[in-house]
């Protein structure tokens, strides 16, 4: 089993914020993850803007930050506190998602799926270096999305 929670930093918690947990434990157990523990932080741009700013040297707002805590352990295995791998944190602007819906042309639910996926899979180790589709870690991101397409979150 994994533990997964959501806070809300400058934005209210999203009343479907619980079935974007349910959503992440179906994309841990598709990825083969079990025991982790992570977070999913729903703010705005401003206060993404500044964790992208600190931590990333980059003054702009994002859509998603990733904060790894341990190093990922093999898919399956238990972490190394209490039994539990503490992944990390994963920061979402609600306000850059919204936007990116409207830019790419898709539901809000789909584009959120896809930065939860997105995040999940930095946290496991995974990266890329641009965003070409051809990126083994989009790739997954998007077999994910496909496998799960039957999930929703936002209504």
């Amino acid at each position: 089993m994994n533990r997964v929670e959501a806070n809300a930093e400058e934005v209210p918690l999203p009343p479907w914020s619980a079935a974007s947990l349910r959503f992440v434990r179906k994309v841990l157990k598709a990825l083969d993850r079990d025991r982790w523990e992570l977070s999913i932080l729903y703010c705005s741009d401003r206060f993404i803007r500044g964790l992208n700013s600190r931590y990333r040297n980059h003054d702009e707002a994002t859509d998603i930050l990733s904060f790894p805590q341990e190093h990922s352990p093999p898919p399956g295995s238990p972490g190394k506190r209490r039994g539990y791998y503490a992944a990390g944190d994963i920061a979402i602007s609600l306000d850059t998602l919204v936007k990116n819906a409207e830019y790419f042309g898709i539901p809000a639910d789909e584009e959120l799926r896809r930065l939860l996926i997105h995040g999940i899979l930095h946290l496991t180790g995974m990266d890329h270096r641009t965003n070409e589709e051809s990126e083994p870690m989009l790739l997954l991101q998007e077999k994910i999305l496909t496998n799960l397409t039957e999930e929703r979150i936002i209504p």
